[in-house]
């Protein structure tokens, strides 16, 4: 069984030109590599997975596994609304050489995904991926909800490594803490408002989109988890909260996050939806917030 633990980072896909911009990627991927992270997540929601071809998504899930070739292990969000799309991806993502799968709920129809439909669909795909699966509890995108209850029924399943949470719901997250705990099964902090305090009640780990921005906070509080340092775990989670203002400042936080990595040399900005692009005024005010942040 897959062991989750410790940080992900779900790495930005950078385009130019509405292609991937795989030159930049690499250079985001080699500093992943570089870093303390355990591991990345390749097509998370930062990873624009719902903006991307199926072709392209292969074609990055290999980019990505070959480059890192074992030296970070590799998480692929293979979650859409067709279940042989899902399953698909779950198979050439055991062939480029991933270690787990990413799954979210399905999504677009609202509500409509019960307890009772989720528990089914997460089974279906969990006894037939060759991949340990991961859920992905992200209601705000997917406006369907995987409830406690059905992450418990989940958990005792052999190929269900652990739930990521991005819901920003601390309640039910910190009841399946306290609650009855399988020893195979993590429990993964997706909200970075929430890190410190995930890991103070016995978290496993945290996946950060904003890791992006700057990842050693989170290395550092989880660093501090290991050795029992409450204080340096809220100085971190303090420091987070600060970097979090620079998706605060244009309210998309995907392009956010890509603009620091542009900032720093080792990304782009671009969205795949043009649309979404921030303004040259709007990433000022990003880099002036990110100079703040150095200077704390």
């Amino acid at each position: 069984m897959f062991d989750l633990k410790g940080i992900y980072c779900p790495i930005a896909t950078p385009f130019i030109d509405d292609k991937i911009a795989y030159d930049k990627l690499d250079e985001n991927l080699d500093f992943w590599i570089s870093s303390k992270l355990e591991g990345i997540v390749v097509m998370g929601s930062n990873g624009e997975f719902v903006s991307l071809r199926e072709s392209e998504k292969e074609e990055l899930i290999q980019h990505c596994c070959k480059r890192i070739a074992g030296k970070k292990r590799v998480v692929v969000g293979t979650g859409s609304n067709c279940f042989d799309e899902t399953l698909h991806l779950c198979n050439f993502s055991k062939e480029c050489g991933a270690d787990a799968v990413l799954l979210v709920t399905p999504f677009y129809y609202k509500g409509s995904m019960k307890d009772d439909v989720l528990e089914e669909y997460f089974t279906a795909v969990a006894d037939r991926s060759p991949l340990p699966v991961i859920l992905y509890n992200i209601p705000s995108t997917t406006h369907n909800t995987i409830e406690l209850d059905t992450v418990y029924a989940l958990s005792k399943l052999p190929n269900v490594a652990g739930i990521k949470d991005s819901s920003g719901n601390f309640v039910p997250f910190s009841r399946g803490l306290f609650g009855p705990r399988s020893d195979q099964f993590a429990w993964i902090q997706g909200e970075d408002y929430l890190c410190g305090s995930a890991l103070l009640c016995g978290g496993d780990g945290m996946v950060s989109g904003l890791s992006n921005a700057r990842v050693e906070p989170y290395v550092e509080m989880y660093q501090a988890y290991e050795q029992g340092d409450t204080d340096k775990i809220i100085e971190c989670q303090r420091r987070i909260n600060f970097l979090y203002r620079v998706i605060h400042s244009c309210g998309n936080g995907n392009a956010a996050i890509k603009a620091v990595t542009e900032l720093a040399g080792r990304g782009a900005r671009y969205m795949r939806q043009g649309s979404m692009n921030l303004t040259d005024e709007q990433v000022a005010v990003i880099a002036q917030i990110m100079a703040e942040y150095e200077a704390l």
